[in-house]
C-alpha cells in the first residue's frame, strides 16, 4: 500500500488583516478582488470573476506602505471555491519579488511579535 503524506506549506502563508486591492488580466477576463492571503509563492483572492482552473492570470496586488503596486508577470488559478480562488505564482520580476518577500517577512514579525506580547 503507498504511503501518502500530508499537504506541507513550503513558506509562510501571511493572513491578511484587512483587504488588500488585486487586479488581475488573463486571455479571457480581466477583474478585481482582494487579497485574503499572501506568501512569497502564491494567494488567495475573493472575486466575483469567474477564472477556471489552470487559467493564467497577471496580477497587480496593491500593498499598503508601499507607493507603487506589485506586478506578478504570471500566475496560475490552482484552485476554486465558490468566490475564492487559489493563486501560485509563476514568474516575478526581481525588483518585485525581493518587494514581495520584504513585506511578507515585515509582517511575519510583526505577527510573531504580537503572539509573543499576548504570552
Amino acid at each position: 500500500m503507498e504511503q501518502t503524506k500530508p499537504y506541507q506549506r513550503a513558506h509562510y502563508r501571511l493572513p491578511l488583516p484587512t483587504a488588500y486591492p488585486v487586479m488581475f488580466a488573463g486571455t479571457s477576463a480581466i477583474g478585481e478582488g482582494t487579497l485574503t492571503n499572501l506568501s512569497v509563492l502564491g494567494c488567495t483572492i475573493e472575486c466575483t470573476t469567474i477564472l477556471p482552473q489552470t487559467t493564467n492570470l497577471l496580477l497587480r496586488l496593491i500593498l499598503p506602505d508601499q507607493k507603487d503596486s506589485l506586478p506578478i508577470e504570471e500566475a496560475e488559478v490552482r484552485w476554486i471555491d465558490a468566490q475564492r480562488i487559489g493563486v501560485r505564482f509563476s514568474k516575478v520580476e526581481r525588483a518585485a519579488n525581493l518587494r514581495l518577500h520584504g513585506f511578507v517577512w515585515d509582517r511575519m514579525l510583526e505577527r510573531m511579535q504580537a503572539i509573543k506580547q499576548q504570552r
